[in-house]
């Protein structure tokens, strides 16, 4: 059963049950008021005449005739026989006992012997006796026409509610048959699907918008599942091409080193080259653990860090290790985010050696820090990026020099490093043509408290 028949069907029956209690209340409270008026009528008859045998047959017809009661009078004497004093529209059907009459001696009653009657006796001397009676026939038969009347209102409330019940939901209950497709068609694979256009009640907007919202992270996970695929395999295989290569040369030089007929020069050549070689494999391999690592720890760790000082501190080695390059530092003091110390000079180490790796000695550097946002440039006057590059995502592995040569372009993990470093502290890295002509590292992070603005006019550092 639908949700539409299920209410539909709740609501009729709720209207026809109201419709039935207030209708049994109603033929009930008329049905007593019926049944009142006929005994006071009674009560008033018997009451006319009590305290005054002599006159009260009299008195009973003279209340009777003046009021026009309709109410039958029948007089039994001592001896049982019964004489009609006056009819009403439903005359009695059987003749009353005596016992019938002494036992409804000031007192209303009702029995089998005279059935469909109320009545009541009082003594009117010489041992003779007056009963006063009244038909509840129309009683009932009213009784029973209210009832059947109150049944036809009842159902014809039951269907009109469950008409105006289907109208007034005709809305929702299209919106709510169209988002039970649209999530069926989800469940069958198909999530590049727009949400039907919800109208009507709250209750049917909010469940459209939990569907639309569903869907989006639904299709946001799907992509995200399938770059991380993608970016899997391309990792596999440039990371089986780095290990190769290596592998490659120092097993050529120790099957070299196996040979008779080198002499010590050589010896000494395949020797180096393979303790350069396998110092490249022992970098690649740290660079991949300590990317695991990034990955895979949480942010719970991470403490108040002055970025500021780190920052200063690893340009001031920068300019010691390399006084020829012109360095500019703009960095704004007291500026503090939530890191890991050794994650952020992991970050800036990087940096600084992709500027020393592809670019010229004398180039110039510039490297700035501003709060408010938190934003780190490292900017390079070197040959920068392809046009095309700048705003790429950064991947493992990725050069932008798609000669893949080992001179220019390293193995790659010098970017994604700081890429994920960037992203585990809750910031992004893009990349932009710098002012200077090379290439502009921008890392932005989530500030702790407002930093200072900085000076303007610092003055180059270096020669």
């Amino acid at each position: 059963m639908t949700l539409s028949t299920r209410l539909t069907f709740l609501l009729i029956t709720i209207t026809a049950l109201v419709a039935l209690l207030v209708g049994g209340y109603s033929v009930t409270t008329a049905t007593h008021a019926q049944y009142a008026t006929l005994n006071n009528a009674i009560d008033t008859v018997a009451t006319s005449g009590a305290g005054h045998p002599l006159t009260a047959l009299s008195d009973a017809i003279n209340m009777v005739q003046q009021d026009n009661l309709n109410l039958t009078l029948e007089m039994i004497d001592a001896s049982g026989h019964v004489t009609v004093v006056a009819n009403g529209t439903v005359p009695l059907t059987a003749r009353p006992t005596r016992a019938d009459v002494l036992a409804s001696l000031n007192t209303l009653r009702t029995s089998s012997d005279l059935p469909g009657f109320v009545y009541r006796s009082i003594a009117i001397g010489g041992g003779d006796y007056l009963l006063i009676a009244g038909s509840t026939s129309a009683i009932s038969a009213s009784s029973h026409r209210v009832v059947e009347r109150t049944i036809l209102v009842g159902i014809f409330a039951a269907l009109v509610m469950g008409i105006v019940a289907r109208l007034f939901m005709r809305r929702d209950l299209r919106t709510f048959a169209a988002l039970t497709s649209f999530a069926t068609r989800v469940a069958n694979g198909s999530i590049d699907l727009t949400p039907p256009e919800a109208s009507g009640s709250t209750d049917v907007r909010e469940l459209q918008r939990a569907l639309a919202s569903m869907v989006a992270a639904l299709q946001s996970t799907i992509e995200t599942e399938k770059r991380t695929s993608e970016a899997m395999q391309r990792f596999i295989g440039d990371a089986s091409h780095e290990l190769r290569t290596p592998l490659t040369v120092i097993k050529g030089y120790t099957d070299l080193l196996a040979t008779t007929t080198i002499d010590d020069a050589q010896r000494d050549r395949a020797i180096a080259r393979m303790r350069t070689e396998t110092v490249r494999m022992e970098s690649l391999v740290r660079d991949l653990l300590f990317l695991a690592e990034v990955r895979e720890v949480g942010r719970h760790d991470h403490v108040e860090l002055d970025l500021s000082e780190v920052v200063a501190t690893a340009t001031h080695d920068f300019a010691l290790d390399h006084p020829e390059r012109p360095l500019t530092e703009d960095i704004a003091p007291s500026v503090r985010i939530r890191a890991r110390r050794e994650y952020v000079e992991r970050l800036l180490t990087n940096a600084l050696t992709n500027v020393v790796r592809h670019t010229a000695p004398t180039d110039p550097l510039r490297v700035s820090l501003r709060a408010n946002p938190v934003t780190l440039r490292i900017e390079d006057g070197g040959p920068g990026l392809p046009a095309a590059s700048y705003g790429q995502r950064l991947e493992q592995f990725r050069r932008f020099d798609p000669s893949r040569s080992r001179a220019s372009g390293g193995s790659g993990l010098g970017m994604s490093i700081m890429a994920d470093v960037t992203d585990a502290l809750g910031g992004t890295l893009t990349t932009e043509r710098s002012e200077l002509g090379g290439l502009a590292l921008v890392f932005t992070f989530p500030s702790l408290t407002a930093g200072i603005s900085g000076v303007p006019g610092a003055a180059p550092v270096g020669s």
